[in-house]
């Protein structure tokens, strides 16, 4: 009464084809490398607008950090060539919040290095802040 299918389901085929996965940790690591280097260019946006050693110390330990998620390989910078002050509070706000994405996939990764650099930067961020509005 009812014919035979005679070809493979789609949805069964999805399943058999050898497509290369990635680990929960790479991705997550992918992911964390991702949160830092936003986090390092923004660094770098605000090195350049506001100067501050301990700018350029966040900043080399973010890339550090990028580099041995990387494997090694540091991201590409811009130097800082100067930028408009009235931008660094946005850039704080920004930096706190790429910090506080960082922290919670280093915390899901448990990257304990990584972890605890985003939450100094978080820390360091959200101090400026409240100094602008006080």
């Amino acid at each position: 009464m009812y014919e035979p299918i005679r070809t493979k389901s789609v949805h069964s085929m999805a399943a058999d084809q050898d497509v290369p996965h990635r680990s929960r940790t790479e991705e997550l690591d992918i992911r964390l490398a991702g949160h830092l280097t936003a986090l390092l260019t923004v660094t770098d946006e605000l090195r350049a607008t506001v100067p501050d050693p301990a700018l350029d110390d966040a900043a080399e330990r973010i890339a550090a950090q990028v580099a041995r998620l990387r494997g090694g390989a540091y991201p590409l910078r811009a130097a800082p060539t100067g930028g408009d002050p009235a931008r660094a509070p946005r850039l704080h706000r920004r930096a706190r919040m790429l910090a506080g994405s960082a922290l919670a996939v280093a915390t899901s990764r448990a990257d304990a290095p990584a972890a605890a650099l985003a939450a100094e930067r978080m820390e360091a961020h959200a101090a400026v802040q409240q100094l602008a509005t006080a």
